[in-house]
């Protein structure tokens, strides 16, 4: 058993559920948090919404399914080195994208907009609204009645939330709905699990593009030869093996960047915990910076790699089109289900139907949120194409 770290967030001072539940037998708090996670409707439809390509361009590309279990891999192994509690990590990097709406950032920009006269949509917030209270899947209350540490580090993965500068007025309606927010500290940072989720999260984007840009011929491994860090790690495969396929150079050039990451975050946190010496979860929490983190040398060099991707990847013009037929597509949903809800299926229509129109644009949007890139797209053909009976 790897030894535990003093300012590690220990599972047996767990703050507990909303909702008292007897322990399990056989696992932890947090064990039992992941598996919730996992079981969840929410979580098995992230195999068909869309990373950066929408799930029906090709099935070799990432989905938020599998990112998310790339995210998880690597913050059980950070944590694991840090001596943190790996299934707090695991489960927090499982659970971090399950409020993302289809088609990616373009859906979460359109719903947005949609909802702009009814506060607006955001997808970390839409995460905390699943998992407390649109997931239901138990007898005695609504959502995963996870502990309070793990809805802690979804919230707060990105740091604190409440700020002098962002006063709890500005957040998103859905945090500012949840009844039991402020006892979540959102002025504090998150445990140390939910920071290495958070980072691991940047880790597995940063390099997993790389080699899904590749594949999709938005880019080639020649461009990427001035960029730092990653120029040197993909020169370095072809001169060690210089007959390898392309594929292979950036498989094998990927999977060192990845370490190569992995080992930064562990060197600066590991120096950072002697600098401030925190001496639980709770005064790391109580930092005034951050406890994860990768090092400045770094942060800086990997600004050139995510411009890259920004310009030749994101906003590529085959992307940018998928982006606009996707927007319309949601905007045209969105409007249908608002005007008409008895065009909803059951039970979303009952609740529309009922409902005042900012109630009913937030069902709305909850009901778009759920929806998988193939569904949202059979759905709108079911709508607006006349050949389409049902």
């Amino acid at each position: 058993m790897e030894k535990r770290s003093v300012y590690a967030t220990r599972h047996e001072d767990s703050r507990g559920r909303y909702f008292p539940e007897a322990p399990s037998a056989t696992r932890t708090p947090f064990q039992r948090d992941r598996d919730r996670i996992i079981h969840s409707t929410a979580f098995r439809r992230l195999k068909q919404k869309t990373q950066v390509f929408v799930a029906h361009e090709g099935d070799h590309f990432r989905t938020r399914l599998t990112h998310s279990l790339e995210v998880a891999q690597i913050a059980r192994s950070i944590a694991r080195t840090l001596g943190l509690d790996e299934d707090l990590a695991e489960a927090l990097a499982l659970a971090h994208d399950m409020g993302h709406p289809p088609f990616g950032h373009a859906g979460e920009d359109q719903l947005d907009a949609c909802m702009a006269e009814y506060e607006g949509f955001d997808h970390n917030a839409q995460t905390l609204r699943i998992v407390t209270k649109l997931e239901v899947r138990y007898p005695n209350f609504e959502g995963l009645n996870l502990t309070w540490e793990l809805l802690e580090g979804l919230v707060k993965h990105n740091g604190p939330m409440v700020t002098q500068d962002a006063p709890l007025e500005s957040l998103p309606a859905a945090f500012r709905d949840y009844a039991n927010f402020m006892d979540l500290e959102p002025h504090q940072f998150a445990g140390p699990e939910a920071q290495v989720a958070a980072l691991s999260d940047d880790i597995a984007y940063n390099n997993h593009d790389i080699d899904d840009g590749i594949a999709a011929g938005l880019f080639t491994i020649d461009d990427l030869m001035d960029l730092p860090i990653v120029g040197d790690e993909f020169r370095a495969v072809r001169l060690e093996y210089p007959h390898l396929s392309h594929r292979m150079v950036s498989y094998e050039a990927v999977r060192r960047l990845i370490g190569l990451w992995v080992n930064d975050l562990t060197a600066e946190t590991g120096r950072r915990a002697k600098l401030y010496a925190p001496q639980s979860a709770a005064e790391v929490r109580a930092m005034d910076v951050p406890l994860v983190a990768f090092s400045e040398e770094l942060e800086s060099r990997q600004r050139a790699l995510r411009a890259f991707l920004y310009e030749r990847m994101y906003k590529h013009y085959t992307v940018n089109r998928m982006r606009s037929k996707a927007k319309r597509m949601l905007a045209e949903l969105f409007e249908i289900f608002l005007t008409e809800p008895d065009t909803l299926p059951s039970p979303w229509r009952q609740d529309a139907s009922q409902a005042s129109e900012p109630r009913r644009a937030r069902i709305v949007c909850d009901y778009i949120a759920g929806m998988t890139d193939s569904y949202a797209i059979e759905e709108h053909r079911r709508l607006f194409h006349p050949d389409v009976l049902r």
